[in-house]
């Protein structure tokens, strides 16, 4: 097995990679499988950074760049269910040239395809055309677009057939899946999360000097980040900031920054601070070992928010609603504790229950990290791609 000559993978992405979840899976699971197994991997998506200088990448030239739900730094534009007919078209139009630009060039065995929307249409067309097997990926943002607005459904299921491989990131996901599109997909479809790079999060942090930097103060912290849209349900930790006993701290940007500001203003909370936008990841990673707590409010069913394990990783006990796939990394009362959607009463008392309990908080953030270390990093997960490529590439 180790004189296996490897198949050589093009990511196919429909976002630029810096910025988002599905963004983040893509760039740290080709880093990975390039570092741990030495892939020869490229990277079609729309974003003229590279991630590094030894992948390659091919910009996709796009007419616009549509969101599922919501995303940083592409505020203003469209939602998937918002597109014309006519939108739809040219963007399948330019993502069939693009991937088959970066196909001739680079000359893949396999495609990995994030996202179960127009741009996989185009690997339906690459692989009728060259006989290229390739692999989907949703990350659950897609499936909720597709369960919206069913004008992507009939192209998306013949994709979704026509694939070697699925995956997706987690078991909520992939039970939607199963019930949008048929049972019949269930044998090929895995569940593969994403993930932390362990080296990001060591033991410790200088949580003084952080909290000096961002002028967060000596108290106690709640912590949110992410996009700041209604889905996320950030509202509702802002309405129980009255009632929690120390500070609530939010990163993040998005459409819904000006009503929560505005909420801050007409509730007179002193206790809520909104920071400004944050340029490096790693100034986010501080943010979790400042905090005392991690609360994520949200509403719809996300599959599996990657800064609740990001939280984790850092030992910070996080408080979540039971939505989406966030059970396969929670486990009440032993790493976080539990709220309903839309109730800021449970979440006040949440996270004063966590502000109180010093050996709480210290044990709950133990076993958060041993969770993140057994299941959820990019070792791990770059292990079950690897072996999941040699056996599409082999034997499908």
């Amino acid at each position: 097995m180790n004189d296996f000559k490897k198949p050589r993978v093009l990511m196919l992405y429909d976002f630029p990679i810096h910025g988002g979840g599905s963004g983040a899976y893509v760039k740290y699971l080709s880093l990975r499988l390039k570092e741990a197994y030495d892939y020869d991997l490229a990277i079609a998506a729309p974003d003229k950074k590279r991630i590094s200088e030894n992948i390659p990448q091919f910009e996709l030239k796009l007419p616009q760049v549509p969101v599922f739900v919501g995303r940083p730094g592409l505020e203003k534009a469209k939602k998937y269910s918002e597109l014309t007919p006519r939108e739809i078209a040219g963007l399948y139009n330019s993502y069939i040239l693009g991937a088959i630009k970066a196909f001739e060039e680079f000359k893949p065995d396999l495609i990995h395809v994030h996202h179960i929307m127009i741009n996989a249409w185009a690997t339906r067309f690459i692989r009728s055309i060259y006989g290229t097997k390739y692999i989907l990926t949703s990350h659950g943002s897609c499936l909720h677009a597709i369960s919206k607005d069913r004008r992507y459904f009939r192209l998306t299921r013949d994709t979704l057939r026509g694939a070697n491989a699925i995956t997706v990131v987690s078991g909520d996901t992939r039970a939607k899946l199963l019930k949008t599109f048929g049972t019949n997909l269930s044998a090929k479809t895995r569940t593969i999360p994403g993930g932390v790079r362990l080296s990001l999060f060591p033991p410790d942090r200088p949580i003084e000097q952080i909290r000096k930097r961002f002028k967060l103060g000596d108290g106690k912290i709640a912590l949110f980040t992410g996009r700041l849209i209604s889905e996320k349900g950030v509202e509702y930790l802002v309405k129980a900031a009255s009632k929690i006993k120390g500070k609530v701290v939010i990163a993040g940007d998005g459409p819904q920054r000006r009503k929560l500001e505005g909420l801050i203003n007409l509730m007179n909370l002193k206790n809520v601070q909104i920071l400004p936008f944050l340029h490096s990841y790693e100034e986010f990673i501080d943010l979790y070992y400042a905090a005392d707590v991690f609360v994520s409010p949200a509403l719809w069913d996300e599959p599996l928010g990657l800064t609740i394990i990001e939280s984790m990783a850092a030992k910070t006990p996080v408080i979540v609603t039971r939505k989406g796939g966030v059970t396969m990394a929670v486990k009440e009362g032993v790493n976080g504790l539990f709220v309903r959607s839309r109730n800021s009463t449970e979440i006040a008392n949440a996270v004063n229950k966590l502000f109180a309990d010093d050996i709480l908080r210290k044990r709950m953030g133990e076993k958060g990290r041993a969770v993140v270390e057994s299941r959820f990093t990019w070792t791990k997960i770059a292990e079950k791609f690897d072996k999941l490529y040699r056996d599409v590439y082999l034997y499908r």
